[in-house]
């Protein structure tokens, strides 16, 4: 049986997560450099990936790097399309959301399509809130893009997409559940704060204004 010796981190590790955690960047079109990704940081975060938790140790997620640029212009179409159809559902911020650059599938070094993939019984843990499957993939995700940002690496997540058009398109298996498509790739530079943020699309939300006690007033 494995033993409580585990690796215990320093204050400085926790400096440097806290860093990489401030620091994460949503990186669109526009920014990615004609520069490969080379398959030792792919493996890194493909690696980072694998360790995330899931429920029930269940590890629901595919990954398909797609550098076929076939492929990717495909994708992109469908991100034209319904980009196009978004544009109304913002009324008087139309124009601002029509001036934003929201991908980079066609810039980026790789793109990456994360699926998650049902299990065929019973998984621990996920049996009454079976949407934990769903959200295992997205702590995948999230080590990727902390990976990323740590190996100076950009990253972006396109969810302007038709996500059964994407399955067809990279002929994923049925059953299998488009989670995230990502643009990869080496950059500029990194914002020293959330591009959107900078753009006053949105406010940050203050902690005292999200964290409750005990329970909803």
């Amino acid at each position: 049986m494995d033993t409580l010796d585990g690796k215990l981190f320093t204050p400085q590790d926790v400096a440097a997560l806290r860093e990489i955690i401030l620091h994460r960047r949503d990186v669109r079109g526009g920014r990615f450099i004609d520069k490969p990704v080379g398959q030792q940081e792919i493996d890194q975060l493909l690696m980072a990936a694998l360790h995330a938790p899931s429920v029930g140790f269940s590890q629901p997620w595919d990954f398909v790097l797609i550098r076929d640029k076939t492929i990717r212009q495909q994708v992109r179409d469908s991100f034209n399309a319904v980009n196009a159809g978004a544009q109304a559902d913002f009324g008087k911020r139309r124009d601002q959301y029509a001036s934003l650059k929201l991908e980079g599938i066609l810039e980026a070094a790789l793109n990456m399509a994360v699926f998650y993939k049902p299990s065929s019984g019973p998984v621990l843990g996920q049996t009454a809130m079976p949407e934990t499957g769903l959200y295992s993939v997205v702590c995948a995700i999230q080590n990727m893009w902390l990976m990323a940002r740590a190996l100076n690496i950009g990253l972006g997540w396109v969810s302007i997409l038709d996500p059964e058009k994407v399955c067809r398109i990279v002929n994923a298996p049925p059953g299998h559940q488009l989670v995230a498509y990502l643009c990869i790739g080496y950059t500029d530079g990194f914002y020293a704060r959330p591009e959107l943020e900078i753009l006053e699309w949105e406010k940050r939300r203050e902690l005292e204004s999200v964290v409750q006690y005990d329970r909803y007033p």
